[in-house]
């Protein structure tokens, strides 16, 4: 006869829990006093994995983590519904934290529920639906911006192809080119070709323009807006990516969670008494990151002190390092004209 299975008690106990989320299962690994007690895959139902939580521990303390990612925040609102207690990760943090390339489901989730019992883990800021939505419509724009030069590009490697563009010929690919290239006697087929992508290009200029209204419109009830907008190199559309991104930054403790965050913390190797510093660790939004730095090559030409702060430093440096320091230095003073109320303030 089979002996009936021995119910264990959680009861008053701590338990910790790593989810890796994919789209249709969730692979989750449970911790308690230093060891796994419990491991399996369960569809992808913030509902039902709640509920198996409380099931499967009742009377215990849940926390649980896992990465931030496609799913956003929906699974953690469903869980904190419940009454567990949830964080959500940035995903390079967690690779950095382990340092361990070997990757599976079970294995995720089983780094996740070990780092969070350690509490070496640390979460982000949560989005109200209402910031997540906002922040939707400036991703979105930022993607089809990058869809428009990917079919650009297109357009161009097919002249390129038959030799009606050179090798060395840098003119920016426009609608403009486009006409001057069809004006020459090319084929049937390149025709064809080039229109194809032609049209989507111009359905991408159409989309990006209907969300450049609808991102002003929503600039305009934007408390953030005018401390942004103040700052030099910033207009209308990165003003938008940084504040959905960003908010007003006092989620930051202090700038170097904000360098963390945006990924333009330099790398460090220590040996010893000697500490050399890298390249970036980008490891942060690469999003944030991409567009300070666009920032930054404008903010030189508009702020006396960004560019006598890049003139000290890019002989030494070299040009690429000098406008992280840029952007960093930059995004600082950003945050500290929000935390004293008032606008940037220009060559200090």
């Amino acid at each position: 006869m089979k002996k009936p299975t021995k119910h264990i008690s959680y009861s008053g106990k701590d338990i910790f829990v790593g989810i890796d989320v994919h789209k249709k299962t969730y692979s989750v690994v449970a911790r308690a006093d230093s060891e796994v007690v419990k491991k399996w895959t369960t569809a992808a139902s913030p509902q039902g994995l709640a509920e198996q939580l409380l099931k499967y521990f009742e009377g215990a303390r849940i926390h649980t983590v896992y990465e931030a990612g496609f799913s956003a925040f929906v699974l953690h609102r469903e869980l904190v519904k419940y009454g567990i207690d949830s964080i959500v990760v940035h995903v390079p943090s967690i690779e950095v934290a382990v340092n361990d390339r070997v990757k599976t489901d079970k294995r995720d989730a089983h780094k996740l529920a070990s780092l969070l019992e350690a509490g070496r883990l640390k979460g982000v800021r949560i989005l109200t639906e209402e910031e997540e939505l906002h922040r939707m419509l400036s991703r979105t724009r930022q993607q089809l911006v990058e869809d428009r030069t990917a079919v650009e590009n297109k357009i161009r490697m097919k002249f390129h192809q038959l030799g009606l563009i050179n090798h060395d010929d840098n003119r920016r690919m426009s609608h403009k080119l486009v006409r001057e290239l069809f004006k020459q006697n090319l084929s049937e087929e390149l025709t064809i070709a080039v229109e194809a992508y032609w049209d989507i290009w111009k359905s991408l200029d159409q989309q990006i323009a209907k969300l450049d209204k609808v991102l002003k419109h929503q600039a305009e009830s934007d408390p953030n807006e005018s401390t942004y907008q103040s700052a030099p190199g910033i207009g209308k559309i990165s003003a938008r990516v940084l504040s959905n991104e960003l908010g007003d930054m006092s989620q930051f403790k202090n700038e170097r969670q904000l360098f963390s965050f945006t990924g333009l913390t330099p790398s460090e190797y220590s040996t010893g008494e000697n500490i050399r510093r890298g390249h970036i660790t980008k490891q942060g939004n690469s999003r944030v990151r991409g567009i300070l730095i666009e920032i930054a090559w404008r903010a030189i030409g508009k702020d006396k002190a960004l560019v006598e702060f890049f003139e000290r430093l890019h002989p030494h440096t070299g040009k690429k390092r000098a406008i992280v320091a840029v952007a960093r230095k930059l995004i600082g003073r950003i945050r500290a004209a929000f935390q004293h109320g008032e606008a940037y303030r220009m060559g200090y």
